[in-house]
């Protein structure tokens, strides 16, 4: 079976062909391989890539088969008949729900991973694989069957995980070292920390304050590092209590105004298959951002 010329396409990619070629829809195929139209869509194109064949006719979202497509399906559905057969494949323990998250790199530490034993508890039969995407340049795996991202909302489906707010928060050891801070304009004489994520400039109107956007400094273009900048004291930053929950329990941070504005760019949960552990986990995760976002505020209000 090592021979140059065999060109052997993978098991997922031949599970997507048949069950797309037999339901008639990516949509249909994706609901029942409890993953998205999209992870479907792409594993027919790379057996048809490795093929060099054309095996599905698109026409709008309805799928047709063409003549190579109807030979080679009965030849796959041979295939998969026999690897059903095997009494090793049907253990009870090869019988797992595997679920793939995609989530920007803050919200997994500082949201999604200290929550996991929970679920993870309560669904031993999941096997989770968290993937980590790249928010600022919308980058991230298309075959995850969960994803969240941070932004304006990338379809009209997707559903808003918290209602973020932003706050200044400081090191101690920072403040100790500035003029006190008793009003927004006080921030003039402090270091303010910048990410294109998360601006000043709505904050500084919030504030009655027509300052630019602060242009000194490093851009940091990532939520977690701009809190290690602020928790190591290099600066302020215009901070979610929901992602610096930690560091405000402990006191390694703490708010310097009790001016909020909501955050112009909320976490979303993207649409998911409705089959499967995605809409399960879905519904743990807004349970657990809701919990996460009542601690922030119900912590606010005590510091301020």
């Amino acid at each position: 079976m090592t021979r140059p010329d065999l060109r052997l396409p993978s098991i997922e990619g031949l599970r997507a062909f048949e069950a797309a070629a037999r339901l008639g829809t990516f949509e249909r195929a994706a609901d029942e391989l409890s993953i998205t139209a999209s992870a479907v869509s792409k594993r027919v194109a790379t057996v048809e890539e490795l093929l060099n064949t054309q095996l599905l006719v698109r026409s709008g979202k309805s799928l047709g088969l063409t003549a190579a497509g109807k030979e080679y399906l009965e030849q796959v559905r041979q295939v998969l008949s026999l690897l059903a057969a095997v009494p090793l494949h049907r253990r009870a323990a090869q019988r797992v729900q595997r679920l793939r998250v995609c989530s920007p790199p803050t919200f997994a530490r500082q949201v999604l991973v200290p929550h996991l034993q929970g679920y993870s508890t309560a669904h031993p039969e999941v096997e989770l694989e968290v993937v980590l995407s790249i928010p600022y340049l919308d980058a991230g795996p298309a075959d995850a069957d969960v994803e969240i991202r941070n932004g304006a909302p990338p379809s009209p489906d997707a559903r808003p995980l918290m209602r973020d707010v932003l706050v200044p928060m400081a090191a101690p050891a920072l403040l100790q070292r500035l003029p006190a801070l008793r009003t927004p304009a006080d921030l003039r004489h402090a270091p303010l920390l910048r990410t294109p994520l998360d601006p000043w400039t709505p904050w500084f109107r919030a504030a009655g304050l027509d300052w630019p956007e602060p242009s000194r400094g490093p851009r940091l273009v990532d939520l977690g590092l701009l809190l290690e900048a602020a928790v190591s004291g290099q600066g302020i930053a215009l901070a979610r209590p929901s992602l610096a929950l930690p560091w405000l329990r402990s006191g390694a941070l703490q708010p310097v105004s009790t001016l909020s504005i909501p955050a112009a760019h909320p976490y979303h949960l993207l649409p998911h298959a409705a089959q499967g552990a995605a809409p399960g986990f879905a519904a743990w995760l807004q349970q657990i951002c809701e919990q996460v976002a009542a601690e922030g505020a119900e912590l606010l209000s005590r510091l301020a």
